[in-house]
């Protein structure tokens, strides 16, 4: 009875909150854990599935490094890494699209309709959503987004359909480039002006002790960023994670959420309950 009384107060505390991201975007970027195991990525799928029910526009953009990884061993051609990022010469940006635009792609559309979602989708050559120009000479095909055409986006949030976007774009020389998928998330979230994106990730959030989960830091301002990081709190991997998160706010992003993807059920926790999972970026000081 405890249980079947849990459910009811969390829907009754989901009920305000559902109110106010019915008919605004919510951007999502899936990756990590999350994407790696199997039930995780249908409770996933099945918790976006649920959102687009209630209402609210999913816009759902994703990676998949170790699938890459993992295609890239099979053909015989090493992964290599600069500073944490994927060097990517041509023939890794053709398997690159082939991965991520075919197979993980195609994937999670036929996971979302089995569990009776509308999705469809697509990658960011697709529309000329995400034009690009080279990153770094030294990490080879590697893209910056200089502009994103959210035209497509709309086209089918307003036919009713959620949106999966893989993290592949273009230039007008006709190159692909491999776009790392919170740097396309945060891109996309501020150009269609989204109430919220959420970069799921393998940690609990931001954390003022990295080596204890209990010193979550639940809200972070926008002005509190580079404080954070001259005290060494933001370091490392994280530093651009929260660089998309600080972009995607000064680009109209009302709030934006790093959270757990290994934690089940973590995207309805984060956005429709009072106590939020991770760590929570607004404007303002």
């Amino acid at each position: 009875m405890i249980g079947k009384e849990a459910q009811a107060e969390f829907l009754l505390e989901a009920m305000p909150y559902i109110e106010k991201y019915q008919n605004k975007i919510l951007v999502i970027k899936y990756g990590g854990n999350a994407m790696i195991d199997d039930e995780m990525k249908h409770s996933t799928m099945r918790d976006l599935t649920l959102l687009q029910f209630v209402g609210i526009k999913v816009v759902l953009v994703h990676g998949g490094g170790p699938e890459i990884s993992s295609t890239l061993k099979r053909m015989g051609i090493e992964s290599r890494f600069v500073n944490g990022l994927r060097y990517t010469d041509e023939e890794t940006a053709e398997v690159v699209r082939m991965v991520l635009a075919g197979k993980v792609n195609k994937e999670l559309v036929h996971l979302l309709g089995t569990l009776g979602a509308k999705s469809m989708g697509v990658c960011g050559i697709d529309g000329n959503m995400l034009l690009c120009e080279q990153e770094d000479e030294a990490l080879g095909f590697v893209g910056k987004i200089d502009r994103v055409n959210t035209e497509l986006i709309h086209t089918a949030l307003n036919a009713g359909y959620l949106p999966v976007i893989s993290s592949v774009g273009y230039d007008e020389s006709g190159n692909i480039y491999n776009v790392n998928a919170d740097t396309a998330a945060s891109a996309i979230a501020g150009a269609l002006q989204a109430e919220s994106l959420i970069l799921m990730t393998d940690i609990r959030g931001l954390l003022r002790d990295r080596d204890s989960e209990e010193s979550l830091i639940k809200k972070v301002y926008v002005s509190d960023i580079p404080s954070l990081v001259k005290d060494g709190v933001i370091s490392g991997g994280m530093i651009p994670k929260v660089n998309c998160c600080k972009d995607a706010i000064r680009n109209g992003v009302n709030r934006v959420f790093i959270t757990d993807g290994r934690v089940k059920h973590s995207i309805l926790l984060e956005l429709l309950s009072d106590e939020g999972l991770g760590t929570m970026f607004v404007k303002g000081d």
